[in-house]
């Protein structure tokens, strides 16, 4: 048998540092998230006076999204290692899917207003009132606060769901998850929906912590 063979057989195992990658996420996120609230104005219609005041505020925050972003895959990646073989393909579906989505406008949202950072940097004088800014604004408050925390509550969802039929989680946890994603899926705009996703995550992660660390003692 060859070195390769003997490898696929045994399989990969899953580091014990994958589980605190929930939490890593949710510290990030809300850090970044708490950074961009209070630096940036929460209705579109804002001047960019911002863009003077806050821009280092702004800029740490978008610093840190890619290692929140990296840090939610290796999330993802725990989950479905709780599932192993129980996972549902249909449920599985939407879970990794509505979870990409996410990330995906995450990181294009992070990249609008980088973008405006930058564009303010070289036209200081004329950004502000140009409708390239207004575009700019109005697109990043969408992907935000409409689009990315739907997709939020849909992975809330999904992962309820699954938690519920497999009790990799507690039932209260999925109860939870289903409240919360109801309150981001149904309202157009809440100004603290930011904190309800990673904090959710975070009691999820520290569930799953607790019974890794459990089980590590029994053995």
């Amino acid at each position: 048998m060859s070195q390769v063979d003997g490898f696929t057989e045994a399989g990969l195992k899953t580091p014990k540092a994958a589980a605190i990658a929930g939490v890593v996420f949710s510290l990030l996120t809300l850090a970044s998230f708490g950074l961009l609230w209070s630096a940036i104005p929460a209705y579109p219609e804002a001047s960019g006076a911002w863009l003077i005041a806050n821009g280092n505020e702004v800029a740490l925050a978008l610093n840190l999204i890619p290692f929140a972003g990296i840090a939610f895959l290796w999330f993802i990646g725990v989950i479905r290692n709780q599932l192993g073989r129980r996972e549902d393909r249909f449920f599985a579906t939407v879970f990794l899917g509505s979870g990409l989505l996410f990330l995906g406008m995450l990181f294009v949202a992070a990249a609008v207003v980088r973008a405006m950072l930058a564009a303010f940097g070289d036209e200081p004088a004329a950004f502000g009132a140009s409708p390239a800014f207004r575009f700019a604004r109005a697109v990043s408050f969408s992907l935000v606060n409409v689009y990315m925390v739907k997709m939020a509550g849909v992975f809330m969802i999904s992962t309820s769901t699954v938690a519920m039929s497999t009790r990799f989680a507690p039932r209260w946890l999925a109860l939870l998850g289903y409240l919360l994603a109801a309150l981001l899926v149904g309202s157009s705009f809440l100004r603290w929906s930011f904190v309800v996703f990673p904090l959710w995550v975070l009691l999820l992660s520290v569930h799953i912590l607790a019974g890794n660390a459990g089980r590590s003692s029994e053995a």
